[in-house]
């Protein structure tokens, strides 16, 4: 069994870094994955995902020295769920509002351009209007 989860967004905030008691480096960040659409009642909907990355070994030291935070990144890993739910994480922020994040441990990270992302975008035909279902 396989899968593979691939993610466009903003580094939150600076990555952390720390180590294991074996001395292996890990690095994590939070990511924001933004989606705007227009709905069905022709309203602009804007809506973000925000993924908890953590990255390993050599990886986790290229994060931690070439992001920071606003970083527009591309992540290539897999989900992680919460041991508790076996799904997101789930929390209630100061407001009181709930929250989810998922939990991404990455194999890849690219660092690109806004122009890069544009045209990932552009050619990933995921347009809704262009979904069969």
């Amino acid at each position: 069994m396989f899968h593979q989860t691939i993610a466009i967004g903003n580094v939150g905030k600076d990555p952390e870094m720390r180590f294991t008691p074996s001395g292996a480096p890990c690095t994590s960040f939070s990511l924001a994955v933004n989606r705007s659409y227009i709905a069905s009642s022709g309203e602009q909907v804007k809506e973000t995902v925000w993924y908890r990355v953590t990255c390993w070994g050599k990886l986790a030291e290229i994060v931690k020295q070439y992001t920071t935070k606003g970083s527009l990144v591309l992540v290539i890993g897999r989900l992680t769920p919460d041991k508790e739910t076996g799904g997101p994480r789930v929390w209630t922020d100061k407001s009181g509002t709930s929250k989810a994040s998922f939990e991404l441990n990455a194999d890849t990270v690219r660092f690109l351009s806004k122009r890069e992302a544009e045209t990932m975008a552009q050619n990933s035909g995921t347009e809704e209007e262009d979904m069969p279902f």
